[in-house]
């Protein structure tokens, strides 16, 4: 069941890459104007770039967050799905991790490259990299329980952004800052743990929060 749904995901993404393709763009352009506009000063850029490249990831994660249950909503697929024996925390995960796949893992193949406009070294652009990979996953999971909080209400995608915003201060706060710390020299071995905490008190608990918030939606 888990793989069923996350690989239905998938082929339906592929289907509208264009919605896939707008989110990596967002992103793309977002930290593509800052070098552009502030001017090419080497240490203001390599200041910015951690705040930048991860304020553009939130933001551009935010944008995909209306895809993970809203079509199967709209079509009645969703309802379906939790009315299956399989425990609902199963179909949330394979949905999160279809949407993290389809949405965050190309912000994260691309960021290493948008990194060299802010002239970062080759050990920042891997914490870039490291701390990504360990942030996106936390922004899907808990942007899936905004989501499945507003589907059906009209403005859901403003309601959304109220929700999980607050919640994505402190990823963003451990993001940058382990990013700052390369670029200071200092360790980044704090921070990436934090971030790690994180993840994992969101992979534990943001699946079943969202699993309440989806019965509660459809009913």
């Amino acid at each position: 069941m888990f793989g069923w749904v996350s690989w239905r995901d998938l082929i339906l993404a592929w289907r509208h890459r264009a919605d896939v393709l707008a989110t990596l763009f967002f992103f793309i352009i977002v930290t593509s104007l800052f070098p552009l506009g502030i001017g090419p000063e080497p240490q203001t850029l390599q200041t910015i770039a951690p705040g930048v490249v991860w304020v553009a990831a939130l933001l551009a994660s935010m944008l995909s967050l209306g895809r993970i249950f809203g079509n199967d909503y709209q079509d009645g697929t969703l309802e379906q799905l939790l009315l299956t024996p399989q425990p609902a925390y199963l179909i949330v995960l394979a949905k999160v991790l279809a949407h993290w796949l389809v949405s965050e893992v190309p912000l994260v193949i691309i960021a290493p490259v948008l990194g060299l406009q802010f002239g970062l070294s080759e050990n920042t652009l891997l914490i870039v990299v490291v701390s990504l990979l360990l942030g996106t996953p936390v922004l899907s999971l808990i942007g899936a329980i905004g989501a499945a909080l507003t589907l059906g209400l009209r403005a859901a995608n403003v309601l959304v952004a109220l929700l999980v915003l607050p919640l994505y201060i402190p990823v963003l706060i451990f993001g940058t800052g382990a990013i700052q710390a390369t670029v200071n020299g200092t360790g980044t071995k704090p921070w990436l743990l934090l971030l790690g905490a994180i993840l994992v008190l969101a992979f534990v608990f943001a699946p079943w929060a969202t699993s309440a918030a989806l019965k509660i939606s459809v009913e």
